[in-house]
């Protein structure tokens, strides 16, 4: 049984985040610990609050079965969030995304992204209206291995175990970053295209969706040509999907600075919950 570490302040989006992670844990029959954290001991009753209606909003929205535990933390969010999550074997950290997007919290770092960075299970940001997760955008770039769909089977084996899950597998191609020998007529192609090419793009959208369809799971591969913010929010815009999945990159350097700032970009536009694997 998978166990879920759910971070709730009592704020609105922390809300999103309480129902949207007792939905999931409903979903693929998991435990969950709810986790508050306050400035200073004396706070105690302020935080037992929060973990109350946290608690009764799961039973009274979701289900008054789910097996839920709760913990207080005293300190820095972020600190105290990957303190608990080190201490446990958590298999998924659910956070609400903050509603402050102006400069100077973009400078300091929302706990969102302090957590990102130095986890080391997924984070789920919860966005939207919290609800059952059935058709899957599984954002690959093939920059990284393990392949970003290998990392899912391995990190969120139950929700792959669904049988009412799909999965649509998107490949941005972008003339920016790609590499030397990618003619202009593959920035055109589409998946049918490139699989029957047997581009590199081509063999990891084949190799993705022969491992989903051997499991028994619906998928569609696809290709989308242009900047890779702009893609994945507008396919996100267009589609039915309830979950966007996208992989964290720990390696060094520029690479890591332009992915890390892809990511990021990611989260702040699209609507819909985003799932970071490492």
């Amino acid at each position: 049984m998978m166990h879920f570490l759910i971070a709730t302040g009592g704020s609105k989006h922390s809300q999103i985040a309480v129902e949207l992670g007792g939905q999931l844990a409903q979903q693929l029959n998991s435990q969950l610990t709810l986790l508050t954290i306050i400035k200073q001991d004396k706070q105690q009753t302020i935080g037992k609050q929060v973990l109350h209606d946290a608690v009764a909003s799961i039973q009274t929205a979701v289900s008054p079965a789910l097996t839920i535990s709760t913990k207080i933390r005293v300190g820095h969010s972020a600190e105290q969030i990957i303190a608990e999550a080190n201490s446990h074997p958590y298999d998924l950290i659910i956070l609400g995304e903050s509603s402050q997007h102006d400069l100077l919290s973009r400078l300091v770092g929302p706990t969102a992204k302090r957590v990102v960075e130095h986890a080391t299970c997924p984070i789920l940001i919860a966005k939207g209206r919290p609800k059952p997760i059935h058709n899957i955008l599984l954002c690959d770039s093939g920059l990284r291995h393990p392949a970003l769909l290998e990392r899912l089977r391995e990190q969120m084996p139950d929700l792959l175990r669904d049988t009412a899950v799909s999965v649509t597998i998107l490949h941005v191609m972008s003339q920016i970053s790609a590499g030397p020998g990618v003619s202009g007529k593959q920035l055109r192609a589409d998946a049918t295209e490139l699989i029957a090419k047997q581009t590199p793009e081509g063999q990891l959208l084949e190799e993705d969706v022969d491992t989903l369809a051997t499991a028994g799971i619906q998928v569609k591969p696809k290709i989308r040509h242009g900047f890779v913010v702009d893609e994945i929010v507008d396919e996100v815009d267009a589609g039915e999907h309830d979950l966007v999945v996208i992989g964290a990159h720990h390696n060094g350097g520029w690479q890591r600075f332009l992915l890390d700032d892809l990511a990021h970009q990611i989260i702040l536009k699209s609507n819909r919950p985003i799932l970071i694997l490492q």
